[in-house]
């Protein structure tokens, strides 16, 4: 590197927010099935911890030798509806708890795979798996949990999206916490380093190391050297930003990989926000031109960027993968606040901007007496999204007890906060009780 570029990247380090956001260690489970579920308890613990033991030192390490910050370590793990069917227990909290016990050990951020995949169908440790999200994430602090209810090959499994709905319901009356660790997706990804939504693939190898970087500020602040150049120009800005960005995650997830001798997997580049000034997508794009996130023009301006990123990630390392895009989460993004709080930003543009973004409707509070068939026709919105676009689209919605629309509730730390939006008041009783199958779209069929 020149001595422009080391100075341009001190300052994305020093002042724009530029951070590592995760290495995620993937680590199979396969090998610790059992039909006794207290022995496979004890496996998937010592294995967890065994592989992963000196994740947290690599990365700090790293950070300390390099000045790059790496602000989470995580684990991801095999579905665990695939680990426990064999035990043929009626409740697979004990799970959760061991992944919660292996997590403290090491001393990580969070361990995500207390998940299910149910695009097609059940098997029995689906259905006890998603009956047993609610108490196991109340019980647990580091666990976070997801289920996949539909693809664009498989169609829209109704049944598990009528089922989530009063999960969703259930882990609110618990703690309000809850569902902020559950995630219900459309075409989940096997190698995403992202929480609350990761696991680790079964198509992937024993163990892997995935970094996620994040740099809605520094995009921004490229962005601010090109105000009133043409959209072309705006979108080259943010390619050349991505590549930078994503040769920093290529350099980082290769030496923690190297360092704990497991394979690199991919760099997961996406822009996503905290609720930190300056570490926001909705002021990137406000930057880009949008009056306030959520007016008219805002859909073009979330596509453009999408893509850009996309397109600069693929030009810096030939082994991006995960979600990499832009995430519009609401409380995590204090532009995003903002936006709803002066009326601009609805849920039903938030979900008009999903069709083109990373994930989908995210950290959106709403109030507590929201029809859990209400949360599951809002799953369903969103994974018919997923399934005709083949993208990933995905649901974390936190219904808050005792709260209305006009209501603010704090998450802190990471999560931010958020005020309550207003949900369609429309009922979806009759469309959710059908349950079954909704077939796959035409253009699946292209074996």
């Amino acid at each position: 590197m020149n001595a422009n570029q080391i100075y341009e990247t001190s300052q994305m380090l020093a002042s724009e927010n530029l951070d590592i956001r995760t290495i995620t260690m993937g680590i199979s489970l396969l090998d610790c099935i059992d039909s006794d579920s207290d022995r496979s308890c004890q496996r998937i613990y010592d294995k967890i911890t065994t592989k992963a033991r000196d994740l947290v030192k690599v990365g700090q390490q790293i950070e300390a030798e390099y000045g790059i910050k790496i602000a989470n370590k995580r684990v991801t793990v095999t579905p665990i509806s695939l680990i426990a069917a064999a035990s043929h227990d009626h409740n697979y909290v004990k799970y959760a708890q061991a992944l919660d016990r292996a997590a403290k050990t090491l001393g990580i951020d969070f361990i995500g795979g207390f998940s299910a995949l149910v695009q097609k169908g059940y098997q029995e440790g689906d259905r006890v798996l998603i009956d047993s999200i609610p108490e196991a994430l109340a019980e647990t602090d580091y666990v976070c949990s997801s289920v996949n209810v539909g693809s664009s090959k498989s169609g829209i499994n109704m049944d598990a999206v009528a089922q989530l709905g009063q999960v969703v319901v259930d882990g609110a009356q618990r703690d309000v916490m809850t569902n902020a660790k559950l995630v219900v997706f459309c075409n989940a990804v096997q190698d995403n380093p992202f929480m609350a939504g990761g696991f680790h693939g079964v198509s992937e190898p024993d163990t892997v190391i995935n970094a996620g970087v994040s740099g809605p500020g520094v995009v921004k602040a490229a962005l601010e050297k090109v105000k009133g150049q043409p959209m072309d120009v705006v979108a080259e800005t943010i390619k050349k930003t991505a590549f930078k960005v994503t040769r920093m995650g290529q350099l980082v997830g290769s030496i923690a990989a190297d360092r704990l001798h497991v394979p690199f997997g991919i760099v997961d580049l996406s822009l996503a926000p905290t609720a930190t000034p300056g570490d926001s997508v909705a002021e990137v794009l406000e930057e880009i031109g949008v009056g306030r996130v959520g007016g008219h023009g805002t859909t073009a301006a979330l596509a453009m960027l999408n893509d850009a990123v996309k397109k600069g990630g693929i030009m810096a390392c030939s082994h991006v993968g995960g979600l990499s895009g832009a995430f519009i989460p609401v409380s995590e993004d204090a532009g995003m606040i903002k936006a709803v709080e002066t009326g601009t930003l609805n849920i039903a543009k938030l979900e008009a901007m999903t069709a083109v973004c990373s994930v989908g409707l995210d950290m959106i509070a709403i109030p507590g007496d929201t029809p859990a068939t209400t949360i599951s026709a809002m799953i369903a919105d969103e994974a018919a999204i997923g399934m005709i676009n083949n993208k990933t689209t995905a649901v974390r919605v936190i219904p808050v007890p005792g709260k209305q629309v006009g209501d603010t509730v704090e998450f802190g730390g990471l999560l931010g906060h958020a005020p309550i939006m207003a949900v369609n008041p429309a009922p979806a009783d009759r469309l959710i009780h059908r349950g079954g199958l909704i077939p796959a779209p035409i253009h699946s069929f292209k074996n």
